[in-house]
């Protein structure tokens, strides 16, 4: 087959062993991938927003408006690449056919970055919003350490091997989006329409707009509001009918994401400044939906929501760091089964059939980068720019292996194809991927240039991802043969 995907070490070995012991089930269909997706995108306008504030004040639905628009064209390189190779991984699966292994590894490992930034950032937040009921949790000492806990309490559930529940996280983001839905509303009738002039004022008076600098930081720092575009991708093996149900689960993402979004924003702005709405110690930086709650100008429905929000928060951002853990299990268990991982990190326990060496050795480096909360003010914001460190260089070779699928292998089966394309000597390149690879590169770029934690910090995981892959790969002593991914039957 000319145009097949090009095979690859390891899948010899990976294949019978997923066919014999821990092949996934396909289960999911639409409603359960866009529950899964919007369950880390929902969850991040919850502590997004917020860190959004600290450097773009009243740019701040600029940022995630832009932003957005990255996303559509993330999204939309997902879903095109995760029908057409329905298998884990996500972008480093698309790298590493695309590409090359190597490309393929330093995706993973960007891509695991992002995976612990986010259980840190999701269990450094939930205290933030427990608070309305116990106060104690907002002192910074306390709120760490309760967030270590969540952490550890997270790594003892999945070594065991307890399940989420498909239909139960289907039942949250139901009512996280009629929340939202809510929030926006009476934000927008009770706020914005009693004093239109409060959103222009908050976002363009004297002191509120941002330098250019930091409004391009701002936006870069808004990806953390679009996470879920690599979890769908992840969710791949896992889905029936995946080549159709995979896009149309993106679809209907871009469309809550853009409108919840923009709305929660709008409203976030005109119920506050931006100086409270980004103060990380005094104001909403932390919990910024419940400071739009805590702002609704009627005591009836700061009653009814503050509470709402606080649990539905709490409960929607520890299924978000329970997904990032999730996320890493799978994605350590797929480079450790190519060969770009040693094969121990991977490992599954003889009982609990979980990969427990990862469960364990992520949570405890998720755990170790929490340190700094106990005592650093900027700590907030220098974990949310890790987090971009990792995502925007993912996306990005993402972009990039959907360009060289296109140039390679052009005949190769599509089941979604993107549209809008250039013709360059035969070859359909995608306007939406050659946009999503300037732009999120850029981004990376500017990101790494102008901020010292995440330039270092990022830099030196990636750069110690490398020494561990190069040795690796230089001393193994069994290279294996290859295979050829076909689409698989459903029954």
């Amino acid at each position: 087959m000319p145009d097949s995907l090009p095979l690859k070490p390891g899948d010899r070995v990976f294949r019978p062993l997923r066919i014999k012991h821990f092949r996934l089930k396909r289960v999911l269909g639409v409603p359960g991938l866009f529950s899964a997706g919007y369950g880390d995108v929902g969850s991040s306008i919850y502590y997004a927003l917020g860190i959004v504030a600290i450097v773009a004040l009243g740019a701040t639905p600029i940022a995630l408006g832009v932003a957005g628009l990255i996303y559509i064209f993330n999204a939309l390189s997902y879903a095109e690449g995760g029908a057409m190779i329905p298998e884990a991984g996500g972008s480093a699966s698309f790298a590493r056919h695309g590409i090359n292994d190597t490309v393929g590894f330093i995706a993973g490992w960007a891509l695991m970055l992002s995976y612990i930034a986010t259980m840190a950032i999701s269990a450094y937040t939930i205290p933030p919003y427990l608070s309305y009921f116990w106060p104690v949790l907002n002192e910074a000492s306390i709120g760490t350490l309760v967030a270590m806990g969540i952490i550890a309490f997270l790594m003892v559930i999945n070594v065991l091997g307890v399940r989420e529940s498909t239909g139960l996280n289907i039942l949250f983001i139901g009512l996280d989006i009629a929340t939202q839905v809510s929030i926006v509303v009476l934000g927008i009738v009770l706020i914005l329409a009693v004093n239109p002039g409060v959103l222009a004022q908050n976002m363009f008076g004297q002191g509120n707009w941002p330098a250019t600098p930091n409004l391009i930081m701002g936006i870069a720092i808004a990806a953390l509001c679009f996470t879920g575009v690599e979890t769908v991708s992840q969710l791949a093996e896992e889905t029936r009918r995946p080549a159709e149900r995979i896009p149309h689960a993106y679809v209907l993402m871009i469309i809550a994401v853009l409108v919840l979004f923009a709305g929660i924003s709008i409203v976030a702005l005109s119920a506050m400044t931006p100086q409270v709405l980004g103060d990380p110690i005094n104001g909403w930086a932390r919990d910024p939906v419940a400071g739009i709650a805590a702002n609704l100008p009627s005591e009836t429905l700061r009653d009814i929501f503050a509470p709402l929000v606080a649990v539905l928060a709490a409960s929607i951002l520890l299924t978000a760091t329970n997904a990032g853990l999730l996320g890493i299990s799978r994605l350590t268990f797929y480079l450790s089964s190519h060969q770009q991982l040693p094969k121990a990190l991977g490992k599954i326990h003889h009982q609990f059939r979980t990969p427990h060496v990862a469960i364990i050795l992520f949570c405890l480096i998720a755990i170790i980068m929490l340190g700094p909360g106990f005592t650093n003010p900027n700590f907030f914001a220098d974990l949310g720019k890790l987090y971009v460190f990792g995502s925007l260089l993912c996306f990005t070779l993402a972009h990039a292996a959907i360009l060289s699928l296109r140039i390679k292998k052009p005949k190769l089966p599509r089941p979604f194809k993107l549209r809008w394309n250039i013709r360059i000597k035969e070859k359909e390149l995608p306007l939406t991927v050659i946009l999503g690879l300037l732009t999120n590169a850029g981004i990376w770029i500017v990101v790494v240039v102008t901020q010292p934690f995440s330039r270092w910090a990022g830099l030196g995981w990636m750069a110690g991802g490398l020494v561990i892959y190069i040795i690796f790969r230089k001393f193994r002593r069994k290279p294996t043969e290859e295979w050829e991914i076909k689409p698989e039957k459903e029954k």
